[in-house]
């Protein structure tokens, strides 16, 4: 056999030996904690929707209710802390813009305890006018880890022309 022979099947013997074998913890955890994180954001789009409807208690629950948290949402404003996060998304929710959003290009980067996703936010609302308005906005979440469950503490969007204040 050829040295370049000997070294290939040298390289799958230790790759089926080791790097096959399963996930180092580590690995795992990662793994297990992107999930976490995916699933919290689902729930968040899954709020938004239903904030279109007009119904807001879903978006409360995927917030974190600190005073650190902060808001730059497609209004063109920026909110800092629970109370004026929450005012705001009362506001949007009164407006029962109808449609849907779903995320694409979803990217994730977890921590142990802080997260950031990254996409887009692509769908269709209503303007004041009752014309359906088709929108693709870049948006960054950020979640912290509260009591065992990954809260949502930051989220930033481009602005909507229709919905700028």
């Amino acid at each position: 056999m050829t040295k370049r022979v000997l070294f290939g099947l040298a390289a799958l013997g230790f790759l089926l030996a080791v790097g096959f074998s399963g996930m180092s913890n580590d690995a795992q955890a990662n793994q297990d904690t992107t999930a976490a994180v995916r699933s919290a954001s689902d729930r968040f789009y899954g709020a938004l929707n239903a904030m279109f409807k007009g119904e807001l208690a879903p978006m409360e629950a995927v917030w974190s209710h600190r005073d650190d948290v902060t808001y730059m949402g497609p209004t063109g404003g920026y909110q800092q802390g629970w109370a004026a996060v929450r005012e705001d998304w009362r506001g949007q929710a009164a407006l029962k813009l109808g449609g849907k959003v779903t995320p694409t290009n979803v990217r994730i980067i977890a921590g142990r305890d802080v997260a950031v996703v990254t996409n887009y936010e692509e769908g269709e609302n209503t303007n004041a006018d009752g014309k359906v308005e088709k929108l693709r906005l870049r948006a960054t979440s950020m979640y912290r880890l509260e009591n065992g469950q990954w809260k949502m503490v930051g989220h930033h969007t481009d602005p909507l022309p229709y919905l700028a204040k």
